[in-house]
């Protein structure tokens, strides 16, 4: 069973990293290269208007394109576990993780990046902006989705191979999740959704997803998950398995206060 996250915008490469703490080079380096190469023609005016970015954070993004290369160091990356910052990350709390979780998660978990691909915990990441979403223009098309078409879902494909049952948990956005193309994905698709009860009604609040989307997937790397159903003792920060509100491959967990 394989575990997907979105990545996040906000990044960390100031917080002190666990002791001894191993690494490894992302499956795609030459890919990113590829696409630092289209991205460095942007000017900070022009990414501003591609991305929707303030003048500061498009000047920082042109700058780390610049700065970007094909040789990974402590020096100028970090752990993709480590280096991402926002509520998914919040949720997971990867810094209050063994080293014996941290060792599961790098077998059972992946994290969809537009630059990237995909990246496990201990892949070496250089910071950058690029959401799977934003239709940069490529060799391969308009957008990010034609540059990566089948190779995502054939690393996924390659990680699994083996089980006798192959299982994709998908807690990533939908943004992120269509980067894998589901025809060439030889494995069976869980998604996880968490609901909130709010003006009399159960929805999804993004917030709290996004949160809840961490705490999953921390739970599982805590817990050593291995089969879908095991997901359904999840009971973290108030939420609970919703039966009947669930089909095998939809699980719906909620919760009645924040």
């Amino acid at each position: 069973m394989l575990l997907l996250l979105s990545p996040a915008k906000s990044l960390d490469y100031e917080s002190p990293l666990p002791a001894g703490l191993k690494h490894t080079l992302p499956p795609f380096v030459a890919q990113s290269a590829e696409l630092i190469e289209v991205l460095r023609q942007q000017t900070p005016q022009s990414l501003a208007a591609l991305m929707g970015l303030s003048d500061k954070l498009a000047a920082l993004n042109v700058a780390r394109y610049e700065a970007w290369s094909p040789r990974f160091s402590a020096e100028n990356a970090r752990q993709a576990l480590f280096a991402f910052d926002g509520d998914v990350y919040e949720g997971l709390d990867a810094g209050t993780l063994s080293a014996d979780d941290i060792a599961w998660a790098q077998e059972h978990l992946a994290m969809l990046s537009g630059l990237y691909g995909v990246l496990r915990p201990l892949d070496l990441m250089q910071p950058y902006r690029l959401e799977m979403g934003t239709r940069l223009e490529n060799a391969a098309g308009s957008n990010l989705y034609a540059f990566w078409g089948a190779r995502i879902a054939e690393h996924l494909n390659q990680r699994l191979e083996g089980e006798a049952e192959p299982v994709v948990v998908n807690l990533a956005s939908q943004e992120y999740f269509k980067s894998v193309q589901l025809k060439q994905l030889r494995a069976r698709v869980v998604e996880c959704v968490f609901e909130d009860f709010k003006a009399g009604k159960y929805k999804i609040i993004s917030f709290h997803a996004k949160r809840a989307r961490g705490l999953m997937a921390r739970h599982a790397v805590q817990q050593r998950l291995t089969r879908p159903t095991q997901l359904q003792g999840f009971a973290a920060e108030g939420y609970a398995f919703a039966e009947a509100a669930s089909t095998p491959e939809r699980l719906v967990f909620r919760r009645k206060a924040e």
